[in-house]
């Protein structure tokens, strides 16, 4: 009659062999040192531009143009004699106060005044303006030189009414798209997942009403969890039907190629590599104008993922810089000291607790060429081998497993335990 300790010794010999036979899915692997770096894009070496070209080149003097408004006061004309000059205070504090009635400059870029035709003031300095109004009444004779008194001053500067969509901030939903135009808050939603970034509705002041200034409004420059470039959707279209076309094309991926070429988006990188052409990015095309949105896209496709003795979850992949398969088991919170030759947990969070031989086997599936390829690295080697610590890409799943060696070494010292307290239950 078999005793105990045989009949369980037995049973884990059994299950040793049936283990051992098909511990992994996995038969036919690359090996790592076979996978080099080349095939893929660096992060690292990609450098930030300069953010000074997000930033238009402001002129000596403000120039005017449509939509500002005017302080303009001609003594006799436009205001009399015996009263001063009205005096116009603004509501903030962040522009002098201005002299005389207000006096809008028009789409054409023309003002109108008593006595006078349109005069065309575009691209002109106050000083300029207030010279060409003077010279305009002494011609006609309704002023005489030398004893006109007319002031110009800007009482209200134009602004750009912009729209900055922003998929990296950390509050979820959208739900403050409610307040926005509907074609522009569906136009937000399918240009990028709707589960977290904020919309911003700003106005921005003549000469900073570029790239720069809007992100520097909404938040500042894009955060990690966001791509590496800024996409500017001009606001004019040809016709509504033009428009519908292009939101309904941004809902659906295979048409967004499209999109890139169309001539109302500008695309800019916020990074390049020593490898990546140039952006042809003129200053006209950082300039933002009414109706305009500004769009930064999230990254949270840019993930890899971990199972078998890890543990199961979603991990981001760097933005700026590669990490290898080390580093990222080191990221799900594992514990390399076992690894290296101690006798405890190969993870701090459990599901390997008590092992003599920790798992050294790590298989890394990745999609490539439309299959999925299992590649195969040694931890052991790893951890003093560069060679063999493969670089982590999007989409990537990590497997952590034990060797046939280590989980057959892992169940005998099981069993010896299991005997051990057996007799000690026998006696």
């Amino acid at each position: 009659m078999v005793n105990r300790k045989t009949y369980y010794g037995l049973l884990a010999l059994m299950a040793c062999v049936t283990l051992a036979s098909g511990c992994s899915a996995y038969r036919q692997t690359v090996p790592g040192y076979c996978v080099g770096s080349g095939f893929y894009e660096s992060r690292s070496d990609k450098e930030p531009i300069n953010f000074i070209r997000l930033r238009q080149t402001p002129p000596e003097a403000y120039l005017l143009d449509e939509r500002d408004v005017l302080g303009v006061y001609i003594e006799g004309v436009l205001g009399s004699k015996e009263e001063p000059p009205p005096v116009h205070f603004p509501e903030t504090g962040e522009f002098p106060p201005a002299i005389g009635y207000p006096v809008p400059i028009r789409e054409n870029g023309t003002i109108s005044l008593p006595l006078l035709p349109a005069l065309d003031l575009r691209g002109l300095t106050l000083a300029q303006a207030e010279q060409k109004i003077r010279e305009s009444y002494i011609n006609r004779r309704i002023l005489k030189a030398d004893r006109d008194r007319i002031i110009v001053t800007l009482m209200r500067p134009r602004t750009y009414h912009i729209l900055v969509v922003r998929e990296d901030e950390s509050l979820s939903g959208m739900s403050n798209l409610g307040n926005v135009a509907p074609d522009r808050a569906a136009l937000a939603m399918m240009l990028g997942t709707t589960r977290k970034g904020m919309s911003h509705a700003i106005d921005l002041r003549a000469y900073e009403n570029d790239v720069l200034h809007a992100l520097s409004a909404t938040g500042g420059m894009p955060g990690n969890d966001a791509t590496s470039e800024v996409i500017i959707l001009r606001g004019g279209f040809s016709d509504p039907q033009q428009r519908d076309y292009f939101m309904e094309s941004m809902s659906d991926p295979d048409s967004r190629a499209e999109f890139v070429g169309h001539p109302n988006v500008v695309r800019i990188p916020l990074r390049l590599g020593p490898n990546d052409p140039l952006p042809n990015v003129s200053e006209k095309d950082i300039i933002l104008n009414a109706g305009d949105v500004v769009f930064v896209q999230s990254r949270e496709t840019e993930v890899f993922y971990t199972g078998g003795l890890l543990n199961g979850g979603q991990y981001p992949i760097p933005r700026d810089y590669d990490i290898d398969v080390v580093q990222a088991i080191a990221m799900t919170g594992g514990n390399f000291s076992s690894a290296t030759g101690a006798n405890d947990s190969f993870l701090s969070g459990g599901g390997n607790i008590g092992a003599i031989f920790p798992p050294t086997r790590v298989i890394v599936v990745r999609e490539m060429c439309g299959e999925q390829v299992p590649i195969e690295v040694d931890l052991r080697r790893a951890m003093i081998d560069p060679a063999e610590r493969v670089s982590i890409q999007p989409g990537d799943f990590i497997v952590l497993e034990y060797r046939p060696i280590e989980l057959i070494g892992n169940i005998l010292v099981s069993s010896v335990r299991l005997n051990w307290l057996v007799g000690q239950g026998g006696r």
